[in-house]
């Protein structure tokens, strides 16, 4: 009795939480149609007579937000200053993809029997131009040059096997029975290994195939639709971009767009994915790193197209893994002849400091090879630059301090997105730059190849198996010629380079240059703002602006979204708000990786300022009638040196330019903005100085090396015009081309605007402490080789030494990024030697660094001229 009793009540209790689960269910279904649906604004409009008026969006909005707004008013209740606004519009001519559902429905509704009008996310996913994707993973294991890679990885492996065990010939030539003996003993070894070989060929394969397909593409878009709102105020790029790329692929059907992004977070991908399926353009193959294969999102992320390829090719030091570099060369060359777009990020992995990395060529070496050997008639290149207002990813300032990445993992994974759907991060910014063909730009190098008579003339050939080992390609058998090295290389160059000019500027990425730059210690949010309105005048016309509006505002929400941790704000005494950096080592870091976005616009103008006044005399040394000044050429023979320094820090120009031209340019901008002045002129010629440069200036994003001899003529017609009369005979008017060229000071120094001639030197500021500081490490090195591992990990405690002192003014000079480039410009210099032993990496000196102290003075000296001058008694 006792038992039925209990059974009796377990089953009621089971029934009604039962009941409770389906009552909820039932709740959040309703909540779902009527707060994730256009069902709120299709009945207002069924019934105009009831004056509903209700808005989707709205509605959207008010149920997404409740419990924000409702925290956010009991926290303003206790505030006397008003609410900030916490939107911001984005760039002029773009569009936010997260509300473009073309596929959804008639707008207007003028039918009630299309069910896209209802469901709008689920129409626009599922109505979407479906693409064949077809599979490369048979292909590449049937093809004969993936047979021949096995058995020379078969034969390669036997030989070190029989190296491993000492066999010699003498033990050969014993007699007969033991040769023999010994070679059915080899032969089968060899069948062994050649297995193996083979079954190791199927299990990479297996590892880094894509299963790219139109329903986990559908699945993905509406899920995307749905959760993006959460964490982003909208996916923001150019129709007519995304036009132009429908231009071109239903022009050139049969050839492949090659997508190459900027890397800066994991979402990247994903996003121009999403963008593409959404607008009818075939999705790509994505290469992605083998640590991305982690439970249920490595098998996501290989049905949205991506291929997993190892992060570190060859796993042993000086060894190529034929193998793997067969089928990943196989894989790349089938999907393009089977007419897959491809997708990959040519830096490598993500940006750490926030400015674009140097190019990776591997994959786009196959690309370009596989035109060469007329695997491909063509590809269309599409450089994509991604950016952010707030990175979803976090930050990297562990690190820049020098701490160990965190590997990637499944409960990361899960913990990096509950983070990112309780977060904000304002607005993506995504765009797509004008496709251009890696025929055309063959035939543009080989134009200029012809021209200079220096480099080399490139025509696309067959190619045959190659049997000797290549020491560059990515294939060691087969694929990359070594002649090839400097195309591909020019050609990621420019990539790179024009990704980082179309990388449109953020309004989080302003605030920190400006911050960074021109006010380090803080300012009122109206001097900030001020200074804001001069960099998108600065801007304007050359760099794309992402946020639109009133200055002041955009400042208040970039403060608000870059938050506590990295942006104060104050009081001050007269009831002013006053925004500064919050001080410490990590949000200096993390402001750079924002401000660095910017840094590479004015990159040569700040090397060219920062060379100047190195070359000034100082005040002492200085006539009171006498002006400060320097010769101009002076100033870019030096700057020419100094962007030595900086070469694997930036790309500074195209390949297609001439650097000194580009710093001719620079000089001439800085002169324009009244940071240098020429000689004295009369007013009339160097208002028509300063006008043939304006003029000229708005060619130089597009043609820069084209106005060039104009824009000398002008200086020259400027120069000459200030120094001799126009009644000067016709023989002494010639002579205006060798102006310019004589030692005497022809640039002076401006004291007006003196401010903000430092605030473009802090641009590379940082930079070049840390280089100065590594130089100055180097006498560790002295009769002495260490572990680079360990050297980097003493500069690093020099700089946070030196920054807790005060001796290195900028915090964000701590960054293992620039110590690692500085030492790559010391081995370029022959000033060190890296060698591997064991797989470790020892540093030593070369001579005659080994045997001299004062030949480290030199390098010393060397990298002191990139730093700022503010000793010399004009600043």
């Amino acid at each position: 009795m006792l038992t039925s009793a209990i059974g009796f009540l377990q089953g009621a209790i089971e029934f009604s939480l039962l009941g409770c689960v389906e009552a909820a269910s039932v709740a959040l279904i309703v909540y779902y149609i009527y707060a994730k649906t256009r069902a709120p604004s299709i009945i207002a409009s069924l019934f105009p007579n009831l004056h509903l008026k209700i808005n989707y969006r709205s509605q959207l909005l008010k149920f997404n937000n409740m419990g924000n707004e409702f925290l956010l008013t009991i926290r303003n209740s206790a505030k006397t200053e008003p609410k900030r606004e916490n939107a911001l519009a984005h760039g002029i001519g773009t569009q936010n993809m997260l509300d473009l559902t073309p596929h959804a429905g008639r707008k207007p509704y003028n039918t009630i029997f299309d069910w896209g009008v209802y469901f709008p996310y689920i129409a626009q996913s599922t109505r979407s131009k479906q693409f064949c994707y077809p599979p490369v993973s048979n292909l590449v294991q049937n093809d004969p040059v993936l047979q021949r890679a096995i058995k020379q990885a078969a034969e390669q492996m036997l030989k070190e096997n029989q190296s491993n065990a000492g066999n010699t010939n003498e033990d050969l030539n014993r007699n007969n029975e033991s040769k023999d003996s010994y070679l059915e003993d080899t032969m089968s070894d060899y069948q062994q290994i050649l297995k193996k070989q083979e079954r190791r060929a199927i299990s990479i394969l297996k590892d880094m195939r894509s299963t790219l397909n139109n329903f986990l593409l559908a699945l993905t878009s509406w899920i995307l639709y749905k959760l993006l709102p959460c964490f982003l105020s909208g996916v923001v790029t150019h129709t007519q971009q995304i036009e132009m790329l429908k231009a071109a692929s239903e022009k050139a059907p049969g050839i492949p767009l090659i997508f190459l992004p900027l890397h800066r977070s994991h979402l990247d991908y994903i996003m121009v994915t999403f963008i593409l399926y959404n607008n009818d353009i075939k999705s790509p193959l994505v290469a992605a790193g083998n640590n991305l294969q982690i439970p249920v999102f490595g098998e996501l992320l290989r049905g949205l197209g991506a291929f997993f390829i190892k992060r570190k090719i060859d796993p042993v030091v000086g060894k190529k893994d034929i193998l793997y570099r067969a089928i990943l060369h196989l894989y790349l060359q089938h999907a393009l002849k089977m007419g897959h777009n491809v997708e990959f990020f040519i830096e490598g992995g993500r940006t750490r400091t926030g400015k674009p990395c140097l190019p990776k060529g591997g994959i786009l070496s196959v690309i370009v090879n596989a035109f060469m050997d007329g695997s491909i008639p063509d590809a269309l290149i599409v450089p994509v630059s991604v950016n952010y207002e707030k990175l979803v990813d976090g930050n990297f300032v562990r690190e820049q301090r020098g701490e160990k990445k965190v590997p990637e993992s499944f409960g990361k994974a899960i913990s990096g997105i509950w983070k990112a759907l309780n977060s904000k991060y304002g607005l993506m910014r995504i765009d797509f730059n004008e496709p251009y063909s890696i025929k055309e730009l063959v035939q543009s190098y080989n134009k200029i190849a012809k021209e200079d008579g220096s480099m080399k003339i490139y025509k696309p050939s067959a190619r045959t198996l190659q049997h000797n080992q290549s020491t560059s390609s990515l294939y060691g058998t087969d694929v990359v010629c070594e002649e090839h090295r400097n195309l591909i290389d020019s050609i990621s160059r420019q990539v790179v380079y024009d990704c980082a000019v179309a990388t449109s500027v953020m309004s989080t990425n302003a605030l920190a240059f400006l911050l960074l730059t021109r006010y380090r210690n803080g300012a009122t949010d109206t001097e900030i703002a001020k200074g804001l309105d001069e960099l998108r005048t600065t801007l304007k016309g050359r760099k794309d602006i992402g946020f639109s509006g009133e200055s002041s505002h955009i400042i208040n929400y970039a403060a608000d979204l870059l938050g506590e941790n990295l942006v104060v704000r104050s009081k001050d005494e007269n009831g002013h708000t006053i925004i500064r950096p919050k001080g410490n080592v990590e949000s200096w870091i993390e402001l750079a990786y924002y401000s660095n976005t910017i840094t590479p616009h004015f990159a040569l103008q700040s090397i060219v300022l920062t060379t100047f006044h190195k070359l000034l005399p100082t005040s002492d040394e200085v006539n009171e009638k006498q002006e400060p000044g320097v010769s101009r050429k002076k100033v870019i023979e030096m700057a020419l040196e100094n962007c030595e320094i900086y070469r694997y820090e930036y790309i500074l120009n195209k390949p297609t330019q001439v650097l000194a031209n580009m710093l001719e340019l620079a000089l001439d901008e800085l002169i324009m903005q009244g940071f240098i002045k020429t000689a004295q002129v009369g007013i009339l010629h160097g208002f028509f100085y300063l006008g043939m440069l304006t003029h000229f200036s708005f060619q130089t994003d597009s043609q820069p090396d084209a106005p060039m001899e104009t824009i000398r003529m002008a200086r020259a017609i400027a120069s000459y015009i200030e120094s001799n009369d126009l009644d000067q005979d016709d023989d002494e008017a010639n002579d205006y081309d060798n102006l310019g060229q004589i030692e005497e000071p022809d640039i002076f120094f401006v004291s007006e605007t003196i401010k903000q001639q430092k605030a473009i030197c802090e641009v590379l500021a940082p930079f070049a402490q840390t280089y100065y500081i590594v130089a100055d490490s180097l006498f560790i090195l002295y009769k002495n080789s260490i572990l680079e591992s360990e050297f980097i990990k003493f500069v690093m405690k020099e700089l946070h030494d030196k920054v807790n002192k005060q001796q290195c003014p900028y915090a964000e000079s701590i960054s293992t990024d620039s110590v690692r480039n500085c030492l790559k410009v010391l081995e370029k210099w022959f000033v060190i030697e890296i060698t591997n032993q064991s797989g470790l990496r020892l540093l030593a000196l070369r001579t005659p660094y080994e045997t001299s102290r004062d030949s480290l003075k030199s390098i010393v000296q060397r990298m002191s001229n990139i730093v700022p001058q503010y000793n010399n008694g004009y600043f």
